[in-house]
């Protein structure tokens, strides 16, 4: 079960932007991520990996502090908001719930729901 201090440290460091060190500190080795209802990747090498080459294809990401924590024990459920500047340089925006199952310090099973239809929505031209 994660300390609220422990979840606080993992919602900076995503905040921050480092995403992978999010995944690296906070992941167990054989951790999955699933979105939606998509079959979840698994292993924490793999989770690494998908999120870099994500990274590659958007010139920046903005990650907004989550204004909705749930911690219950094991389970925790984090409401993010994620900006991208994509490849084109369009300003695109994702609102999700990230539903987590923790073991220990470290994050077993992440879920990711959101909206498949608005996902990634343009907000705008980046100047």
């Amino acid at each position: 079960m994660p300390t609220p201090e422990r979840l606080e440290a993992f919602i900076d460091t995503v905040v921050s932007g480092e995403h992978v060190r999010a995944i690296t500190d906070f992941y167990h080795a054989d951790a999955s991520m699933q979105e939606n209802s998509e079959p979840p990747r698994r292993g924490r090498d793999g989770l690494v990996a998908h999120e870099q080459a994500s990274l590659k294809r958007i010139q920046s990401i903005t990650t907004h502090r989550p204004d909705r924590v749930l911690l219950d024990g094991d389970r925790v459920a984090i409401s993010w908001v994620f900006d991208i500047v994509d490849a084109k340089g369009d300003k695109r925006r994702l609102s999700e719930v990230a539903l987590q199952d923790w073991s220990g310090d470290r994050i077993m099973r992440e879920q990711f729901v959101y909206d498949s239809a608005r996902a990634w929505h343009k907000l705008g031209a980046q100047a």
